[in-house]
């Protein structure tokens, strides 16, 4: 099959590869109709990541279920389904607590960027559409392969609740979903910390109620102000760098909430300003499994429409320039049709 693979830092390339078998009796084979480049993918790319040159590489896929395994009952070769990135059997003590994410039987979609991915826990993990999405809301299911659950799970985790004011730092693609998990959860004031015009658009269109562009001191500044110098009550941090959880945790109010999805790069926490102050910090990886029916529902019933930061689509031929636009700031997020 043909498939997005990584090199070296910046060197990524379309190859042919092996086509994704089952290997167990609970696998399945899903042919991608749309996949798209995450903000974690380029980690790696810059070099902040190791990389095995040759990798396969992309996380987020949607498509038509083509082969499964014996044990497999709840999904069969035709039907169209959402592929989280993290696989679970959504049956052990951690799926049935809520965190799918730390499944016994964990597995990572590692092909999303190709023709075909391997679901190795095809019960658990794979959600079924009634029939493919009308091409209108391909984005938007897309984005429950990770983007948007992921905000979901930041704003859950940061405890946004009706009427609260809540803050989200970092205005990628999962940022801005964020913006829209805090929107929909009923908060009051949105405030998105981002200096991006075309991100800005996005985030207001989204239902945020104030943007702020500065960054540091002068930005948290910015927040105290807008919060009448109380804080948030939320804050949501969706960048994975120290200095956005700095900014993160001071722009929480005493006894707020901070929760935190980007990945970690050289964070140290402040462990004695969140004694000091009460804020709360939780987060990580999300369970993309445990929030898919409910967003499943609110993008087919057109309630949110979280496809919007897609700004760029391309074939999957080009994906190598789709790591370029992302990388240059160019597009929020890059969807690739193989």
């Amino acid at each position: 099959m043909r498939a997005t693979t990584i090199h070296a830092p910046g060197d990524i390339r379309v190859t042919e590869v092996p086509d994704p078998v089952l290997k167990r009796p609970t696998d399945a084979i899903v042919r991608v109709t749309a996949g798209c480049v995450c903000g974690s993918d380029l980690w790696p790319y810059r070099g902040e990541n190791p990389i095995k040159a040759g990798a396969t590489i992309g996380h987020e896929c949607i498509g038509v279920v083509e082969e499964i395994g014996d044990e497999v009952t709840t999904v069969r070769p035709g039907d169209f389904v959402v592929v989280p990135f993290c696989h679970c059997d959504n049956t052990c003590a951690h799926c049935r607590a809520g965190m799918q994410s730390a499944c016994v039987n964990l597995g990572i979609t590692s092909s999303g960027q190709a023709e075909l991915a391997r679901v190795n826990q095809a019960d658990g993990s794979l959600v079924a559409l009634p029939e493919a999405p009308p091409e209108d809301l391909v984005a938007s299911v897309l984005t429950l392969a990770d983007v948007m659950p992921t905000g979901w799970h930041a704003a859950v985790s940061a405890g946004v609740a009706p009427g609260s004011t809540a803050v989200v730092v970092g205005d990628g693609a999962v940022g801005l979903c964020g913006v829209l998990a805090a929107v929909t959860m009923g908060a009051e004031k949105v405030i998105a910390m981002s200096r991006h015009a075309s991100r800005q658009e996005v985030a207001t269109a989204f239902g945020a109620t104030h943007v702020v562009a500065e960054r540091g001191a002068d930005g948290i500044a910015a927040v105290r102000e807008i919060t009448d110098g109380v804080g948030a009550d939320a804050v949501l941090e969706c960048v994975g760098t120290n200095d956005a959880m700095t900014t993160a945790i001071e722009v929480a109010r005493p006894g707020g909430g901070v929760g935190f999805v980007g990945v970690p790069h050289g964070v140290e926490l402040p462990v004695g300003t969140l004694f000091s102050r009460n804020v709360g910090l939780r987060g990580g990886m999300a369970p993309v499994r445990r929030y898919l029916p409910e967003l499943l529902d609110l993008v087919l019933e057109r309630r949110i429409d979280p496809g919007r930061v897609f700004d760029l689509t391309l074939p999957l031929e080009q994906a190598a320039e789709g790591y370029r636009a992302m990388d240059e700031r160019r597009a929020i997020k890059v969807l690739l049709r193989p």
